[in-house]
This record gives structure tokens, sequence and C-alpha cells, in this order.
């Protein structure tokens, strides 16, 4: 679809007026998109003496949990510390990855998650029943599970 002059300079001056808002409150990044439809709980935690190829020194946590992603549910754009590694127990999860691709898994599939702000993603669920995930995330010590993140420059439209 063709955007007239009008829009394109309407579009422009909102991003402008955005920007000029985001320096004002001394924002260092957009906002993220937020996730909505997600829950999770935590089943066991635990620290490991090892560390992660991702940090060259300190503890690991290892956490397990259980995410349940309703219908038109989203996790928001965000990426993780550390690798994760997860089985979905049912429905499907559709993903889109850092360079647009998408990936969707069905039940009874896995995926690994690789770490670092390098591999964003957004993850749904288009189904009309509710994903539910086994989640192990591998994160250097007091570190997030993920951190929310600016949608990649080929999701912008």
């Amino acid at each position: 679809m063709r955007r007239t002059f009008r829009t394109r300079r309407i579009r422009r001056a909102l991003v402008t007026t955005g920007c000029a808002a985001a320096l004002a409150f001394g924002s260092t990044a957009a906002v993220a998109t937020p996730g909505s439809g997600v829950t999770g709980t935590v089943l066991a935690k635990g620290t490991s003496a090892g560390t992660l190829k991702v940090k060259a020194e300190g503890r690991t946590d290892v956490i397990v949990r259980t995410i349940t992603i309703e219908p038109g549910g989203s996790t928001g754009w965000h990426y993780h510390p550390g690798p994760l590694i997860a089985v979905v127990k049912s429905g499907t999860l559709t993903r889109t990855l850092h360079d647009c691709s998408v990936e969707a898994t069905p039940a009874g599939t896995s995926f690994i998650e690789p770490s670092g702000s390098h591999h964003v993603h957004i993850g749904r669920n288009l189904g009309t029943e509710p994903v539910e995930l086994y989640a192990t995330y591998l994160v250097p010590e007091g570190s997030p599970l993920s951190v929310d993140a600016d949608a990649p420059e080929c999701a912008e439209e």
C-alpha cells in the first residue's frame, strides 16, 4: 500500500515529536512492545558454580518455569541474557525472530533460544487454545530471565 505525501509528513512529525519526548524524559531507548496474556510459574531454581560461555566469570542461575500464553497473547519483543531451552506442551507457539523469520513450534516439539540482545524475538499464540511451555533458563547469577527490547527494523511498518 502506497503512503500519500500527507501520511508520510504526519508520520514524520509524530516520530520527531516522539523522539523529542523520549529525549526530554531521559530515555535512551524507544518503548518496547509490552507482552499480554502471558503467565509464568517457577517450578525450580538453583545456582551452579559453573560459568556460562556468555559470561567469563561468576555463577549461573538455572530456572525451570511453566509459561502459558492465552489465545491472542504475546510475550512482547525481548531477549534473554542466557540461553533458553523450551518444550511446547500444548498449542503452537509462533515466534518472530530478529531477522523477521517466523518459526511455528507445535506441541511435542522443542526449541533453543540463544542469548544476547542481537537475538530479539517475540512469541505469539495465534491459535485458539492456550500455549503451554516448559522453559529452562541458564542465566548469569542474578540476571533477569528476559529483557524487553524494541522490535527489529525489519518488523517495523
